[in-house]
C-alpha cells in the first residue's frame, strides 16, 4: 500500500506545471504586445511597468511630434534671411536632429543653397560651429547663447517672447555679434493630454517632462498639456541626473525618448522606452521597449497588460501548488489513486498553458496601423 502511494507521491511531485506556469505566460504577453505594435525586449521588462510610479518625457519627438517647422526667420546686425539660412543649414547639414531637418527643408523650399563649411565641430548638447571664409560662425540654443556671453537685453527680451509663444529658437552668431534667430514650432501629439489621465488613473503618481529646450518653450508645450513638472535646458547628462533623483525618490520609474541624448537617460531608468518609429538608432538600442507606431496612448495599455500578466502568472503557480498540496495530502489520507495522480499532473498542466494564452484573447486593444503589422 504504501509502495503504491509512493508511486502517486512521486507523480504528482513532477513540476511540469509549476515550471511552465511563467514562461507560457510571458511569450503570450510578449505575443500580445507585439501585435499593439509594442516590442518588448524580454520577459523581465514586460513585468517592470506593473511597478511604475512615475514617468519621464522628452519633449520633441515624444510629446510632440518630432516634425517641427520654421515659422519666423529673425535677422540681426546687418545680415539678411538668405545668408543666416545659408550658414544654419550648412551647419545642420551634419546633424540628424529634427530641429535640423526642419532648417534643411526650409533652406530647399526658399532655394537656398547650403554655403561650404570648414572645420565643423559638434557642441554636445548645446549646438555647433563651423568655419565659413576663415571666419567662425556658431548655431546653438539660447542657453548657450548666455554661456558666450554674447547676449543683449533687447535680444533676451525677443526670445523671451518668442519662446512664450511655445516655439524653438535656434540663434546663429559669430564671434562678434549674433547673427539672426530661427523660430520653429512643432505640434504637440494629439492624444498627449487624453493619455496623461489614463496614466494617473492607472496608479502613476508623477509625469514629468525632460528637455533640452528652453525653459518658456517646455513651460509654455506643459501647460496645454497638464504635465506635473518640467525640468529644462537639460544635457544629456542633466537628464541622467534628473532620472537618478526620481528613482531615489519613486524606485520604479520609466524613461519615454526618441534622441541620442536620451540613451543615457533611458539606461539608467527602471524601464526605457523608446519611440520606435521616430527614434534614433541608438535611443531604441538602449531602450528596453519599443513602441514600434510612436503613439503613447499604448503607455496605459501597457502597464495594464503588464499587471494582468502579473496577475495570470500568479494565477498559474497558486493553482499548480494547490493542486500537488491537495494530492500530497488525499495521498497520506488514502484517498488518491494513481489514475487520478497522473489525470491531475496533465491536467493541470494543460490549464495553465490554456489560461496564460487568454493573454492573447480580444481583450486587448487591436492596432489598425501598419506599425503594428511591422511590429510582429
Amino acid at each position: 500500500d504504501w509502495f503504491y502511494r509512493a508511486l502517486v507521491l512521486l507523480v504528482i511531485a513532477c513540476p511540469c506545471a509549476l515550471v511552465i506556469s511563467t514562461p507560457v505566460s510571458i511569450v503570450a504577453g510578449l505575443a500580445a504586445a507585439a501585435r499593439q505594435g509594442v516590442l518588448v525586449k524580454g520577459g523581465e521588462y514586460l513585468e517592470a511597468p506593473a511597478h511604475l510610479k512615475a514617468i519621464a518625457f522628452d519633449k520633441t519627438g515624444t510629446i510632440t511630434a518630432g516634425r517641427p517647422v520654421v515659422v519666423e526667420v529673425v535677422p540681426l546686425s546687418g545680415h539678411d534671411e538668405r545668408e543666416l539660412i545659408e550658414r544654419a543649414a550648412a551647419m545642420e547639414i551634419h546633424s540628424e536632429h529634427p530641429i535640423a531637418h526642419a532648417i534643411l527643408a526650409y533652406a530647399a523650399e526658399k532655394e537656398i543653397t547650403p554655403t561650404n563649411a570648414s572645420n565643423f565641430q559638434v557642441i554636445k548638447g548645446k549646438g555647433a560651429r563651423a568655419m565659413f571664409d576663415e571666419r567662425e560662425f556658431w548655431l546653438g540654443s539660447h542657453r548657450y547663447l548666455e554661456e558666450r556671453g554674447q547676449e543683449t537685453p533687447e535680444i533676451h527680451e525677443r526670445l523671451e517672447q518668442m519662446s512664450r509663444l511655445g516655439r524653438t529658437i535656434v540663434v546663429v552668431g559669430n564671434d562678434q555679434h549674433v547673427c539672426g534667430l530661427v523660430a520653429l514650432e512643432d505640434q504637440v501629439r494629439p492624444d498627449v493630454t487624453q493619455t496623461l489621465n489614463e496614466l494617473r488613473d492607472v496608479g502613476i503618481t508623477h509625469l514629468i517632462m525632460l528637455t533640452g529646450d528652453n525653459r518658456p518653450t517646455a513651460e509654455a508645450v506643459a501647460r496645454g498639456i497638464g504635465i506635473d513638472e518640467v525640468r529644462a535646458e537639460l544635457l544629456p547628462e542633466d537628464k541622467v541626473s534628473a532620472i537618478e533623483a526620481l528613482v531615489g525618490i519613486y524606485e520604479r520609474v520609466a524613461m519615454i525618448g526618441d534622441g541620442v541624448n536620451d540613451a543615457p537617460a533611458l539606461a539608467r531608468a527602471t524601464i526605457g522606452i523608446a519611440m520606435g518609429a521616430a527614434g534614433t538608432d541608438a535611443a531604441i538600442e538602449t531602450a528596453d521597449i519599443a513602441l514600434m507606431s510612436d503613439d503613447l496612448s499604448l503607455l496605459p495599455w501597457l502597464i495594464h497588460h503588464s499587471r494582468r500578466t502579473l496577475s495570470i502568472i500568479r494565477q498559474n503557480i497558486g493553482f499548480s501548488l494547490a493542486v500537488k498540496l491537495l494530492f500530497v495530502v488525499l495521498t497520506f489520507a488514502g484517498y488518491s489513486t494513481l489514475w487520478g495522480a497522473i489525470a491531475a499532473d496533465m491536467g493541470a498542466s494543460l490549464i495553465v498553458i490554456f489560461n496564460g494564452l487568454r493573454l492573447l484573447n480580444g481583450r486587448d486593444r487591436i492596432l489598425n496601423d501598419e506599425p503594428a503589422s511591422i511590429a510582429i
